[in-house]
């Protein structure tokens, strides 16, 4: 058993003073430089009658264009282009990553009179809001999609969340 436990022992320092070596002659290897695949860019949707709307358009990094394009319509409420939810749930942001990542170009808005983390910036736009306002807003950001150099207007999907999911089959 002592004879045992010895090689047990022998093999241990071995083996860790191997992998010590091994680690310390990979350090520099290890390391690997960050490669951004998505980019964003900041838009304004000019809703119409003195309305606009911040948007932002995902757009994959690598590859070559035009790409298929999604427009993430938002749910109820007073909700940003993130459907932000607290601090780092977000997603729509989420979802707009994923699929950019994955080839797509993504599009997303405030609601009419929302801004950063749903704040209410225009108390009266947002009050006064109606169903047929809110299906019009997403035409007008489908058309801005359609029109971005970046994507393929003939391959256009909708995803929407909550009401944004009742809107999107309407345009």
């Amino acid at each position: 058993m002592t004879l045992s436990n010895g090689l047990l022992l022998i093999a241990i320092l071995a083996f860790s003073s191997l992998a010590a070596s091994i680690i310390k002659g990979q350090q520099s290897a290890l390391a690997q430089s960050f490669i951004k695949i998505t980019k964003d860019r900041n838009l304004v949707i000019d809703l119409g009658n003195g309305v606009k709307t911040n948007a932002q358009l995902t757009i994959p990094a690598l590859g070559k264009g035009p790409y298929p394009g999604v427009l993430l319509i938002p749910g109820s409420g007073a909700v940003d282009m993130n459907e932000t939810v607290a601090k780092n749930v977000k997603p729509f942001w989420q979802i707009s990553q994923y699929l950019t990542e994955r080839g797509f170009v993504a599009l997303r808005y405030d609601k009419r009179g929302i801004g950063t983390n749903g704040a209410i910036i225009n108390h009266n736009l947002w009050g006064n809001t109606t169903v047929n306002d809110l299906i019009h807003d997403a035409e007008k950001a489908l058309d801005v999609l359609i029109q971005q150099p970046e994507v393929d207007p003939k391959r256009i999907s909708i995803i929407g969340h909550s009401e944004g999911a009742i809107i999107g089959p309407t345009i």
